[in-house]
């Protein structure tokens, strides 16, 4: 056994899969002359055994990847894309042997923001190396303990590598090490458990297969409904208590990931706990993913019995910091574990950055950051529930999908754009809003939600991705800021008060139609609705004012620097119809050419002399 050897970093980050790559990236690119250390039992070169829950991106964690670590041509060079998320019911139970067996909500065009389908594997192996060609130090073994220290002290992290022992000196710690907890289990920091998750039991089933024979799904084929791919989309076999994904992760060797996400309560983890009883699962309720899987060769099968679970702290005073599983994960169902990630992931850089750089409100910035990621995390967990009920319902289902996807577009997106989740103030308000009317809303409708289906109600179906469904042409992508059209990338550039206070309106017009069709003018007087319709225009109107202060204070404020700066160059631009000569240069190159082949002739003749 040698000696053990130490080494002090600025930030050493426990785990190098898809949080601990990406953040290690993203403190290079933000913090000059950072020292980060990475460590990770497994090998560099991934096996495509190294299977994962959720292998697909969305809006937010796309432009994370492609924006922020500057991956966009790495990613289309090495990963599909992605055409939206597509939901399917099946019409009767007992079939589903074709595509043409299910209800649809088809993505119908290409998305206003890219997302990618991703192999996970490959891209935490290819980040991994490109963070070491930037300088990170890379430790390929096993975190044996870790001594957190209070306040601004260095903390200890015990690595073994081989028979080599390492004391890791760190000003900063980021467990990125999935669920193996190691802050977790040494700070208590891990909460799960149904009674503590909003009712969530669930597990996951799952196999990855190649070189599949695809048109079994969809042969590409829909001239009259979409300009867009159906396979190459995250699409969801929806049935009662699980829901089935369906994630091409690799163009050519017809790679597909397909797994379930059960809950317990209706599928007990014994019925798909084994690729033999899984297969028989998607052989009886849908039979066409059967055909699929069938037609390919299988990789590898996994079960995780429990998924879901939760922190109490994410970013601690004591400098030590929780990312992606080891800070939380529920379901990936809207792919929301990447995006939770990427809210952690930046909040962590700009908080080490202020800590760094000894700024005076470095503390305020870590406690705040860590308020609002947990209140997105406890968003996310509650958007799960009631899930085991609903999911097989398909007008139900489609209703709240609806409702759930314009907090998405009309808040979500919108802030992360805008870097408002790094705005202090913007962030207390947010939250105080949010907390008062989002939330209780939700709760009651997911009541409602669980009373028309006991009344096994039909109040028709809602399609996510079209529009003329609500008054006011509104649709589930509408702009209500010009963020997109005129590059509105740079911190509070993009108008997100203008997004609230639209979506506040839009959501009061949701719920009202939802309670004329769901429950009638009964439901239309009841008290307790209104009350939630008042609280929702109560907030719109709250934000006009705010939309109005933003407008007042950004009043000439370039859409972008960067553009604004070209467009000023440009003012001294002037036409100049001339071109410079370049055939002398060739007719140079050439007579040096010659010149050389001439010298060469003679040599020869001389030696052959």
């Amino acid at each position: 056994m040698n000696n053990t050897q130490s080494q002090v970093y600025d930030v050493v980050i426990m785990g190098a899969g898809i949080a601990g790559v990406s953040q290690a990236r993203h403190l290079l690119l933000n913090i000059p002359n950072i020292k980060v250390a990475l460590v990770d039992p497994r090998p560099e070169e991934r096996t495509e055994k190294d299977l994962k829950v959720g292998e697909s991106t969305v809006e937010i964690s796309t432009l994370f990847f492609g924006k922020e670590l500057g991956l966009y041509d790495y990613l289309i060079e090495n990963h599909p894309p992605k055409y939206g998320l597509n939901y399917h019911w099946a019409k009767q139970p007992s079939k589903t042997e074709s595509i043409d067996d299910y209800y649809h909500v088809w993505s119908i065009k290409q998305p206003p923001l890219a997302s990618t389908l991703m192999n996970r594997a490959k891209f935490e192996r290819d980040v991994l190396k490109m963070n070491k060609e930037m300088g990170v130090s890379f430790y390929n073994g096993r975190v044996i303990d870790v001594d957190i220290t209070p306040g601004d002290a260095l903390n200890i992290v015990k690595v073994k590598v081989g028979d080599e022992y390492f004391e890791l000196q760190a000003k900063h710690v980021v467990d990125a090490a999935g669920r193996k907890f190691i802050i977790g289990h040494k700070t208590d920091n891990v909460i799960s458990g149904a009674e503590n998750l909003h009712g969530l039991s669930n597990g996951s089933a799952w196999v990855r297969v190649k070189n599949v024979d695809r048109t079994i799904f969809h042969n590409g084929y829909d001239p009259l409904a979409g300009t867009c791919s159906h396979y190459y989309a995250t699409n969801h076999m929806m049935g009662h208590g699980h829901w089935v994904w369906v994630i091409p992760t690799d163009t050519q060797t017809m790679e597909v990931s397909i797994g379930v996400a059960h809950h317990h309560q209706v599928i007990p983890a014994s019925s798909v706990n084994t690729k033999e009883k899984f297969y028989a699962f998607l052989e009886k309720n849908h039979n066409v993913l059967y055909q699929l899987i069938k037609s390919g060769e299988d990789i590898d099968f996994h079960y995780l019995p429990r998924l879901g679970h939760k922190s109490k702290t994410l970013f601690s005073q004591d400098n030590w910091y929780v990312l992606g599983d080891a800070a939380a994960i529920f379901d990936p169902f809207y792919s929301l574990g990447m995006v939770m990630m990427t809210f952690e992931m930046e909040s962590t850089t700009e908080i080490i950055r202020a800590k760094l750089a000894g700024e005076p409100d470095a503390e305020k910035k870590r406690a705040v950051y860590n308020a609002y990621n947990l209140g997105y995390i406890e968003s996310c967990n509650h958007l799960l529930r009631d899930q085991d009920k609903q999911l097989g319902h398909a007008s139900v289902m489609s209703w709240r999908m609806y409702l759930e996807n314009m907090w998405w577009f009309g808040m979500i997106v919108p802030m992360y754009v805008g870097k408002w989740h790094l705005d202090l103030k913007f962030l207390r308000k947010f939250g105080k809003l949010n907390g008062r009317v989002v939330r209780k809303l939700m709760v009651h409708v997911y009541d409602q939600c669980n009373q028309l289906i006991e009344q096994d109600a039909n109040i028709g179906l809602m399609y996510i991705h079209r529009g003329g469904q609500l008054p006011f042409g509104y649709y589930i992508t509408r702009e209500f800021d010009s963020y997109l059209q005129d590059t509105k990338y740079e911190p509070k550039r993009c108008n997100v008060f203008a997004y609230m206070k639209n979506i506040y309106f839009f959501v009061a017009l949701w719920y009202l139609k939802f309670l004329w069709k769901g429950f009638g003018i009964s439901g239309l007087l009841s008290p307790r609705n209104l009350y939630h319709v008042f609280n929702l225009l109560r907030a719109s109107a709250e934000c006009v004012l705010d939309d109005w202060i933003f407008r007042f204070k950004t009043r000439g404020l370039p859409a972008n620097s960067i553009i604004a700066n070209v467009a000023e160059e440009f003012k001294s631009y002037r036409y100049q119809p001339e071109l410079q000569p370049w055939t002398q240069k060739v007719a140079e190159q050439s007579l040096q050419t010659n010149s050389k082949n001439t010298s060469k002739a003679s040599e020869l003749v001389t030696l052959k002399v």
